[in-house]
């Protein structure tokens, strides 16, 4: 074995270590909500014992479930990340092949502006969006939820991206066979931009699926609430705090989906990310 091969090998393994420790470092909290939704009820954690209780039980997950109206919670989410998406595919496609196929006075600094939101802390815009919402009428709904995400500037970017790598000989020779704005869009520019769609599609379901703040703010009932906001229940059962067992069982039960439909379709997530584009 050559110097240069051995220190090549030294090379991968020190990184597979290097990868794999992170990988172990990220995923500790899942471990840890995992380890702790399955320690009994009555066994509460201290100091120095925070991992597997006396014995392993699935009691916790049959008492979270009964003690928030879960049902109603995915209902709220399901209906509100649906919502938000079917706007936003609609949004964005048409706000990116505006940017990418017209030419009109101040378009580049429109585009700025629209990208400025992106810089803009989401907390910042608390206060006014929950005016709106109050003089509309809105709150405690699950449009309320929705409503400030229905445009955005990361998907407005990221469409306007893909629609620019359209060949414009394409372009031109469709506009010469007489196609229409919509026709140009739905034959033209979607079609090889389709991976673009669907990793934004994937980013904004899994965002407005952990989103807390602003529901936390705009919702007052269970009516409403989505999963999320559900989980403050469990931060004040207890008279010094959360029962962490209940809580990470509560936790599990929120993230599963999206932890599952990771695990089943990853090699589609990855796909779908890498022919986007994003880096």
């Amino acid at each position: 074995m050559t110097q240069k091969t051995f220190l090549n090998r030294v090379w991968y393994w020190l990184t597979i270590g290097i990868l794999l420790s992170l990988a172990i470092v990220w995923a500790m909290p899942l471990l840890w909500a995992l380890v702790a939704s399955v320690r009994p009820f009555s066994e509460p954690m201290q100091h120095g014992d925070i991992w597997f209780g006396s014995t392993v039980t699935l009691e916790n997950f049959r008492r979270a479930w009964s003690l928030a109206p879960f049902d109603k919670y995915y209902i709220n989410t399901i209906i509100v990340v649906l919502m938000i998406l079917g706007v936003q595919v609609v949004t964005v496609t048409m706000a990116g092949f505006a940017f990418a196929h017209y030419q009109f006075f101040g378009k580049k600094w429109l585009f700025i502006f629209v990208l400025l939101q992106m810089m803009i802390p989401t907390t910042a815009l608390l206060a006014p969006n929950f005016g709106t919402i109050r003089t509309l009428g809105l709150f405690d709904t699950r449009l309320a939820i929705a409503i400030p995400y229905f445009g955005s500037a990361f998907g407005t970017f990221l469409m306007r991206q893909a629609f620019l790598g359209v060949p414009r000989d394409l372009v031109d020779a469709g506009i010469i066979d007489g196609c229409s704005w919509w026709q140009l869009v739905r034959h033209i520019y979607l079609p090889p931009s389709i991976p673009s769609l669907i990793a934004f599609g994937i980013s904004s379901a899994a965002w407005h699926w952990n989103e807390f703040l602003w529901p936390l703010v705009v919702t007052n009932s269970d009516a409403s609430r989505p999963l999320t906001v559900g989980l403050v229940r469990f931060t004040q059962l207890g008279e010094i705090g959360a029962r962490w067992s209940l809580l990470a069982a509560a936790t599990l039960i929120v993230v599963a989906p999206l932890l599952l439909a990771f695990l089943i379709f990853q090699r589609r997530f990855i796909q779908s990310f890498i022919h986007s584009g994003i880096k």
